[in-house]
């Protein structure tokens, strides 16, 4: 069962006595990049601390699961993610009993600056609650697709709209959107030639099938990153970084349902181009 932690980009997973927060697209370090470019903010690690700190024990988690990109940096690790990674961590260990991190595209070298208590699992995914969770920037294990619904990061959903003056408001979202389990677990197999075990436990010896029917995505928990506008026309170089699930043609992204932050549904979005 899965809750979505509505004003917060985060859901809740339960789990028998288990409760798990997940979260998705820390990108600690970022401000290291833009200030590079000349551009700079405050630093936002304390502020996404404290955020995760109180939805824990808030909704008296015992268990937080990051879906990617914990880090900024892609292949390597600035002077401050060495820093600021670890005391995170360490931080977030004294509130939660256990961690894990499902590994991003921006997490490259991650291990040396995680507590040897956190758990990385890799960018495929892993089954929590029922629920297949990964990344998004690589194939999930075949294994997610017994899950009804899928949960990924990677795209830091947001909308844009125009107002009659021509100003742009740019709003975080969630998106929901209708998955064909079996459509994706035939590209999936095909893209990624997936492990015979893998294959059997989805179709065949087992006799379980392919049962993703809804695929949700979560908005960046780092809200100071921005994102690209679902509903804008997407160039082709755009579509290259949603990742290979969106890109499918498995997934009804025409007819995805966007909502704010807070809950307020806005339609499709089909339904929102008219007004980017």
């Amino acid at each position: 069962m899965i809750t979505l932690l509505w004003p917060h980009p985060a859901l809740l997973v339960k789990s028998g006595d288990s409760r798990t927060i997940v979260v998705a697209d820390l990108h600690i370090g970022w401000e290291v990049a833009l200030s590079r470019q000349g551009i700079h903010v405050p630093a936002q690690t304390s502020k996404l601390l404290k955020r995760l700190v109180d939805l824990a024990s808030a909704y008296k988690a015992d268990r937080l699961l990051v879906l990617g990109d914990v880090k900024h940096t892609v292949a390597t690790a600035e002077t401050v993610e060495w820093r600021d990674v670890p005391e995170f961590f360490e931080a977030l260990a004294r509130q939660v009993k256990e961690i894990m991190v499902v590994r991003g595209n921006h997490d490259g070298n991650l291990e040396p600056l995680l507590p040897e208590t956190v758990k990385v699992l890799p960018s495929t995914g892993v089954v929590l609650g029922g629920v297949g969770f990964f990344h998004g920037h690589r194939w999930p294990s075949p294994t997610l697709l017994k899950c009804k619904t899928l949960v990924m990061g990677h795209v830091h959903p947001v909308v844009v709209f125009r107002d009659p003056a021509g100003f742009r408001v740019t709003r975080q979202v969630w998106v929901r959107a209708a998955c064909d389990g079996p459509l994706l677990r035939q590209v999936l197999l095909k893209k990624q030639k997936a492990d015979l075990k893998d294959v059997e436990s989805v179709h065949g010896g087992s006799g379980v099938e392919a049962k993703s029917s809804r695929l949700l995505i979560l908005p960046s928990f780092n809200d100071f990153l921005g994102g690209r506008p679902l509903n804008e026309d997407r160039s082709r170089s755009a579509k290259l970084v949603a990742g290979p699930v969106l890109r499918s043609e498995a997934v009804d992204m025409r007819n995805a349902e966007t909502y704010l932050l807070d809950g307020t549904y806005l339609g499709t979005l089909e339904q929102l181009k008219s007004i980017s």
